[in-house]
């Protein structure tokens, strides 16, 4: 006998997606949801001409790669085994490690490595296309509500 109901794990995806494409500026950036497992997102992001903060050389702005970042962490905080109902940044702290290269998706990584009762905690990493070495770090709190 089968049953319908879906599992823990399928309601958790649905739900980080669900995070994702209600945010309109998640949509306007262009972010899609790569991978999405217990405690982990990954989300990319084309590059678009409306992104760059330098004309010059073509670098996206870093406000761009924060938003990014922000968001694939709070999908990763909705994806741990907790099973929180919703989570907002408390606190986001990014090192920009150098400019993308001009043309490159980038792609963000999030790992929520603790929860707490009401405080979840996350590093992420993002990464253009053509280098091992990350763009930008991040490590945050988010609240956590059940």
């Amino acid at each position: 006998m089968t049953s319908d109901e879906p599992t823990a794990s399928e309601i958790r995806d649905r739900v980080a997606q669900q995070f994702i494409e209600a945010l309109p500026f998640a949509r306007a950036l262009g972010m899609k949801l790569e991978r999405l497992e217990e405690g982990e997102a990954e989300i990319s992001m084309g590059w678009q001409e409306d992104f760059v903060g330098d004309p010059r050389s073509g670098v996206v702005h870093g406000g761009v790669i924060s938003a990014l970042m922000d968001t694939c962490s709070g999908a990763a905080v909705l994806s741990h085994g907790t099973a929180p109902k919703s989570t907002a940044t408390i606190d986001l702290r990014i090192d920009y490690m150098r400019g993308a290269t001009p043309g490159q998706k980038i792609t963000a990584r999030s790992h929520c490595y603790h929860v707490t009762r009401s405080v979840a905690f996350v590093r992420t990493q993002a990464f253009d296309d053509d280098r091992a070495d990350p763009v930008a770090t991040a490590t945050g709190a988010f609240t956590l509500e059940r």
